[in-house]
């Protein structure tokens, strides 16, 4: 492996300061370094993976080191790698420190950005994105509708929106992804159902009983795996309602209707205030991964590329604490 670069020897730090240096491929390699994947990496600079790998391999022999230790599709930062890793977060903060000179600017940044997304999203740190990015850019105009996840995917790959909130099971060849919150979900029923209060019961116990469900919860749908738990545990019941809507399923179960799947955080404090019953299994039944959604191949306004490449950056600094990405 070639020797690292010497910062102490001050020719060498002078002449490639002054004739090597190549902020583009070291802004790659940075990103390369957050992200932990060169995938994410040029979905995050709406680049090819390919300009990605190259622009590594030049920096490479820009610096005649090695950066990235590759094996199969995984890769390791060298220890050289780490070293450069950090003085381009550095340099980066220094250049981050412009905003300040250009903040009027920015604040002139005007458009629309059209989001679509499904209903029940609760995430604090998604809120207080949106809160903070209005703050400093009050000109952009954000339009949400509310849609089922099929929908939101088929929306995105006719180019009619820019982002998309919802459910991929599936990955999308011309869709980039990435997690924005993790919720699990776990079975109630509601005052009106006659389980509701009932202590010690079994998962045999909810076998014969009719199920509220979402449109979405069969064979092939984003919300399959709920339909394979039922198959798995021999449940027998029968779907007597169903719905797109997380706030229609709510209020079918509350109406007694039948016990239902739903996301655990969403409804914590009805459960806590006696509305909703917890029922087996104890664990909750599976995780789902709520997505950012776009279309890779999009050409973006000023407005919309700000606002992805904003939220990107807030979910890089959120994926490297992944716990509490889940809520429990």
């Amino acid at each position: 492996m070639p020797a690292p670069l010497s910062t102490s020897n001050p020719w060498v730090g002078r002449r490639f300061l002054n004739d090597r240096l190549d902020w583009n491929l070291l802004r790659t390699y940075l990103v390369i370094g957050q992200e932990g994947s060169m995938s994410r990496a040029a979905a995050r600079l709406h680049i090819t993976q390919s300009a990605v790998s190259q622009a590594l391999k030049r920096l490479e022999e820009q610096l005649d080191c090695v950066l990235i230790a590759r094996s199969g599709r995984r890769f390791e930062l060298t220890e050289t790698g780490e070293e450069v890793l950090r003085i381009a977060t550095d340099i980066y903060g220094d250049i981050s420190r412009l905003g300040t000179v250009l903040e009027s600017r920015n604040d002139d940044v005007v458009g629309k950005i059209r989001i679509l997304t499904v209903s029940g999203v609760q995430a604090p740190h998604y809120d207080e994105f949106l809160a903070d990015f209005h703050e400093a850019h009050p000109k952009i105009e954000l339009e949400v509708e509310v849609m089922g996840s099929s929908d939101i995917i088929s929306s995105l790959l006719q180019k009619t929106a820019t982002l998309g909130v919802g459910l991929c099971r599936l990955p999308q060849p011309r869709l980039e992804q990435r997690v924005l919150f993790r919720e699990r979900y776990a079975y109630f029923c509601s005052q009106r159902h006659r389980l509701f209060g009932q202590q010690d019961l079994s998962l045999q116990q909810l076998a014969n009983e009719n199920f509220v469900s979402f449109t979405s919860d069969q064979l092939g749908g984003n919300l399959s795996p709920l339909t394979l738990f039922r198959d798995q545990q021999g449940f027998t019941g029968k779907i007597v309602a169903s719905s797109t809507s997380f706030e229609e399923i709510y209020r079918l179960i509350c109406a007694g209707f039948g016990i239902g799947c739903l996301p655990i955080h969403l409804v914590r404090r009805d459960v806590e205030q006696g509305l909703l019953w917890r029922l087996p299994p104890d664990e909750g039944v599976v995780d789902f991964d709520i997505q950012l959604l776009w279309h890779r191949e999009q050409k973006m306004s000023q407005a919309e590329t700000l606002f992805l490449d904003s939220i990107q950056h807030m979910l890089s600094i959120r994926e490297q604490v992944p716990d509490s990405l889940m809520f429990k």
